[in-house]
Formats: structure tokens, sequence, C-alpha cells
């Protein structure tokens, strides 16, 4: 299978599911190695498509009609959870975490999730994997990308996380 062929099929896979695709499935399916889907995935990004690397594989974002709003936080890891489900117990979704590094300026983490399982998923990531969380970077400040389906829902999740204290002042 040619190259531009492999790509197609690698979008259209991608567009027909809400999940993500790991490296390895796309590799087992195309008979290719993980590196030569990380050279498509790479193409397929220059090409203006939006996929996302998450922890569980490739997600292609697909269009949405909502609106979007970056809020800055700041809180402990220990309250990472309790700020996630809030934003999604409103009606809101995470798609990143962005920091400020004095070496390397702007560190972005695709976070995306939009309900409490997602939330539930993410969070046992972080604790399985030893990882840090950015905001640890940071002195806990951090901006997220919040999206909704309206501007009153972004208030109502902007006014919840203010309520509780995680609103940057």
């Amino acid at each position: 299978m040619r190259k531009e062929e492999r790509r197609r099929k690698i979008l259209d896979l991608l567009s027909r599911t809400d999940s993500e695709i790991s490296g390895d499935r796309l590799a087992k399916i195309f008979g290719v190695t993980r590196q030569i889907i990380v050279q498509d995935i790479s193409v397929l990004r220059s090409m203006n498509y939006n996929i996302i690397s998450l922890a569980r594989g490739y997600k292609l974002m697909k269009k949405n009609d909502g609106v979007k709003r970056i809020i800055a936080v700041k809180h402990s890891k220990e309250r990472i959870k309790e700020e996630l489900m809030c934003v999604v117990q409103n009606g809101g979704k995470v798609l990143d975490v962005i920091v400020e590094h004095p070496v390397y300026g702007e560190i972005k983490g695709n976070i995306n999730v939009s309900n409490e399982d997602e939330v539930e998923k993410f969070i046992g990531m972080v604790e399985t994997s030893g990882a840090i969380p950015l905001l640890s970077l940071s002195n806990g400040v951090h901006l997220h990308t919040i999206e909704a389906k309206d501007e009153e829902t972004i208030e109502r999740v902007v006014s919840n996380l203010d309520r509780k204290k995680f609103i940057l002042k």
C-alpha cells in the first residue's frame, strides 16, 4: 500500500471513532512500524488535520460549534480531580493544560475530558504513571482551554470553579 493511501485510511479510521487509536494498533492494521505511523500522523498534521496525541493514542478532533475559553487557575496536584470534575459536571470539556516554563516557554498537554468516566480514567493514568503533573512545574499556576456548547455553560463552569477557589485572580 502506498503511503498516501495509508494516510487516507488512517484519517478514515480516526474520523469514524470518538475514542483514541494507539499507534501500535494502527501499525498492526497497516503492517508497518509504529515509527511509520508517527511519520504519517506528522504529515497529516502538516496538512491541517487536527490530530492530537493522547496517552492512549491518536484522536482526530472534529469541528465543534461550541465555544472555547482559556482560563487561568491555581491549585495543588491533590485538587486536580476536583477541578476536572467541576468542569465536566457543569457541562464543560477540558481540552488541555498549559504551563509557562522558564526555559522551554509554554508547555501544553492534552487532557480532553468531557465526562466523569473520562476524568476517572485520566486521574488513574496520572496516578499509575508516576508522571509529574504539569502544574507542578509552575507552582500550581496553569491554564486550561475549556469548551462548552454555549457561552452560558462556559459562564456556569467558570462561576463554579471560582466558587471553589480555583480561578486565579
